[in-house]
């Protein structure tokens, strides 16, 4: 097991060539420690890696009950994150936002981002959600094209960066649910 320090994202080692890869979980953050996970995480890719944020990505999603966060693991270690939430929290049937996608680098290769993106959207379209927006760096726009999502408009500035607004349909998402509960 690869034991990372989660405040700086580093690994005291790492699998070598040819060895199995991790087992991986999502989850909804439950307790007091899923939290702190979420939070160390999301520090250490968006603030102390990527410099997106000088000290800290909190912002009024954190402090609303509406907000969900989905913490990711590898082999029993948290490595990833995402948050989502309804864009009108009156109205959970409505579209949804996903954002805060952090994946520690030790774990990048591990493709912890396909359970993470595909558990938040399954938890919008679980709520009644019908469609899930998403602010998405460039070099993640065929990661989410490959798990169904489209592009809306052009490139945009948002957080001061380049990002594409991206969505899916969480309709459809139910519904292919559905029907793997069916026939699998």
């Amino acid at each position: 097991m690869t034991t990372t320090d989660i405040t700086t994202g580093t690994a005291a080692r790492r699998p070598g060539a040819g060895a199995p890869r991790p087992r991986l979980e999502c989850k909804l953050a439950a307790d007091d420690a899923d939290l702190a996970y979420h939070h160390a995480i999301r520090r250490s890719v968006f603030v102390l890696e990527q410099h997106v944020f000088a000290r800290s990505d909190h912002d009024i999603r954190d402090d609303d009950a509406a907000t969900m966060r989905i913490v990711g693991y590898a082999d029993g270690e948290p490595a990833g994150t995402v948050r989502l939430y309804p864009l009108d929290p009156g109205e959970p049937t409505g579209d949804w936002q996903g954002d805060r996608l952090a994946v520690l680098l030790p774990f990048r290769s591990t493709l912890l981002g396909l359970p993470l993106v595909r558990a938040a959207v399954s938890a919008a379209a679980a709520r009644g959600g019908s469609r899930m927006i998403a602010h998405v760096q460039p070099a993640n726009r065929t990661f989410f094209r490959r798990l169904g999502w489209t592009q809306i408009g052009e490139p945009e500035v948002y957080l001061g960066l380049p990002h594409l607004l991206m969505e899916i349909d969480l309709v459809a998402a139910r519904a292919a649910a559905a029907a793997r509960t069916v026939t699998g």
